[in-house]
């Protein structure tokens, strides 16, 4: 299992020289995420990508849930009203669960998308002012070797502290 840690950098060539260090200490590029205001040249780094940057899984998880209650709750009522034959009622039941959970996840991620992550809100007045947010994705054996490395290395580094909630993909 992984976990996020972030770090507000002050400029670009501290960033730079923050993400070769992390890449010294042996984290991988995939793992390494940086997050600077619209119109930032990010020669040299690792951007943070839609799933980063985007509240798309967020709006998936929420979409999933949503949608298949409502799914169900669909499929009652047409097991209520339309089908009389008792061995299609859970069929009917479970399809509509899937459906209203593929529909949901694919509505609220589309979504999700177009807003900005929301745990990502509280570094938003640190990127509009020109600084840059570098997120690295450590196991979760070496997330004090790491970090102390950083603050060792980096005292220009505003260390913001470790996201106990990554999900599994980005």
């Amino acid at each position: 299992m992984r976990r996020r840690l972030f770090f507000v950098m002050p400029d670009l060539p501290s960033a730079r020289r923050m993400m070769d260090d992390l890449l010294l200490a042996r984290v991988d590029e995939r793992h390494i995420h940086v997050l600077a205001r619209r119109g930032t040249s990010m020669m040299g780094l690792h951007e943070a990508n839609l799933l980063q940057k985007s509240d798309v899984v967020h709006g998936a998880q929420l979409g999933l849930g949503i949608g298949a209650v409502l799914g169900v709750a669909v499929g009652i009522a047409l097991v209520t009203t339309l089908v009389p034959d008792e061995q299609w009622q859970i069929v009917t039941v479970l399809g509509a669960a899937i459906v209203g959970a593929l529909f949901g996840t694919w509505v609220s991620s589309m979504v999700g998308s177009s807003t900005p992550n929301s745990r990502l809100r509280q570094f938003g007045p640190a990127i509009d002012a020109g600084r840059i947010l570098v997120m690295a994705d450590v196991p979760d054996h070496r997330l004090n070797e790491v970090r102390d490395r950083m603050r060792g290395r980096h005292p220009e580094a505003e260390d913001r502290g470790i996201d106990p909630h990554i999900p599994a993909f980005p």
